[in-house]
């Protein structure tokens, strides 16, 4: 197997304030970008990210044999247009990416009406938006419109023109391994091969981006990959370039759909109740806002890693899930869907998995024949009545008591109903003083 060419372009890491602006001003810069599973536009796309975190972009050459897949020809668009007798452009590519089916093959030819509507593809139930097509691997093209301008169309001798080529290239990911103290490792992707759809998947694409930046000056435990990766066929690449390492994966989240003002939906990973997931669960519950867990499926972006094989454990964060918002794949999915609270919102949740993530683990308590003296360690108030020190030590009390080498800091957390960041801090004075040890 031949292993993809990496262009290695490290930045030096220019920090900003992550905040909604920041991440919605992302989407802002990529969504004009016509995108595909290969060609310049998802490469240009990857060298806009490259310009905010180091990068590797890495390119996989045409005919790569990727499991029971092949890469395919790398396809490229300059223009496509329909025009009437008249000269009149009716639909017309520079005023939308998505009027094109994507991976549309060169055309120009005069056709009629009736010929030219087996190439055209709209919504009758949403008759004033723009569809999102695809057709990667079977060589057609085909244009995408209003239905309301499908069904205004006269019989007549139209003109089409595609100007697309479909030839032999690579496939383009973007790859970033921040290195932590082991070796262990969260693995973090979004898929970056749609056009301008910006909830799916800009959104994905912007919170991974500002996650990965965020954790470039943090000293952290696991060692955190980045992906950005064409749907479906990037996943099955990366695994069958990556196989003989995956191993190290202890967590994983796919993050797809996070800019609208639904509620935060988390499908679980193909374990149902694997570390993150009850991580997941557990941050969700604790912020006090609506939330949904749906169990595993085998749909959507996560299945690759969760296949039999692999069954990594990798769950899916979204907002509304992809398929159950109406302006999914189609026009309606634009800058003004997508919006800077929820996607703050989204980046700040994932943060705090990250937290739970890091500082989970498994103590030992060093003087486990009752209750240690903690005021001769100053960890005991002797004055009474102050709500903040009673419950520093009942998270102190919880952590002395489930130390046993058997339940980890999230499971104290679930049995207390404490604040995890309150049984972090117990951990802490109580490593200081020299009554617990870290076991994993």
């Amino acid at each position: 197997m031949n292993y993809p060419e990496r262009l290695n372009t490290a930045i030096p890491n220019d920090k900003r304030k992550i905040s909604g602006e920041s991440l919605y001003g992302l989407i802002e810069e990529l969504y004009p970008i016509c995108r595909s599973i290969t060609g310049d536009g998802l490469r240009k796309s990857l060298q806009i990210i490259q310009e905010k975190i180091p990068l590797n972009i890495c390119e996989l050459p045409t005919g790569t044999s990727v499991f029971d897949w092949t890469i395919p020809k790398e396809w490229n668009i300059n223009d496509a247009w329909i025009k009437n007798s008249k000269g009149e452009k009716i639909v017309d590519f520079n005023e939308s990416n998505l009027h094109i089916v994507n991976y549309s093959i060169p055309v120009d030819k005069n056709i009629r009406l009736d010929e030219l509507k087996a190439h055209l593809h709209s919504i009758p139930d949403e008759p004033e938006l723009v569809p999102y097509r695809t057709s990667y691997y079977e060589e057609r093209w085909g244009f995408c419109l209003s239905h309301n301008q499908l069904e205004s169309l006269r019989d007549d001798v139209y003109h089409v023109y595609i100007d697309s080529s479909l030839k032999e290239g690579s496939m383009s990911y973007g790859e970033l391994l921040i290195e932590g103290e082991t070796e262990e490792e969260v693995l973090i992707t979004a898929h970056i091969c749609h056009p301008s759809l910006c909830n799916d998947n800009l959104s994905g694409v912007s919170v991974a981006v500002h996650l990965a930046e965020s954790l470039l000056d943090e000293d952290c435990r696991y060692s955190y990959r980045f992906l950005f990766i064409p749907s479906t066929i990037g996943a099955i690449a990366w695994l069958a370039l990556h196989e003989e390492n995956i191993d190290k994966v202890r967590h994983g989240l796919v993050l797809a759909c996070v800019g609208d003002t639904g509620n935060v939906t988390y499908k679980t990973s193909r374990h149902r109740q694997a570390e993150i997931d009850r991580i997941a669960e557990y941050v969700l519950n604790e912020s006090g806002d609506p939330y949904d867990i749906r169990p595993f499926s085998p749909t959507g972006n996560e299945r690759q890693f969760s296949s039999p094989a692999f069954n990594l454990p990798v769950g899916c964060f979204m907002r509304t899930p992809f398929g159950e918002f109406p302006e999914y794949h189609t026009s309606a999915d634009d800058l003004s869907f997508v919006k800077p609270g929820a996607l703050a919102d989204s980046f700040s949740k994932l943060k705090k998995m990250i937290d739970v993530i890091e500082n989970n683990g498994t103590y030992l308590n060093l003087n486990p024949k009752c209750e240690p003296n903690l005021g001769s360690r100053g960890l005991y108030s002797t004055s009474g009545g102050r709500v903040e020190s009673k419950i520093n030590q009942e998270a102190i009390l919880w952590v002395l008591n489930y130390t046993d080498g058997e339940h980890s800091l999230l499971d104290i957390a679930e049995m207390s109903g404490l604040n995890f960041k309150q049984l972090k801090q117990a951990v802490v004075n109580l490593e200081r003083v020299n009554l617990l040890k870290r076991l994993s």
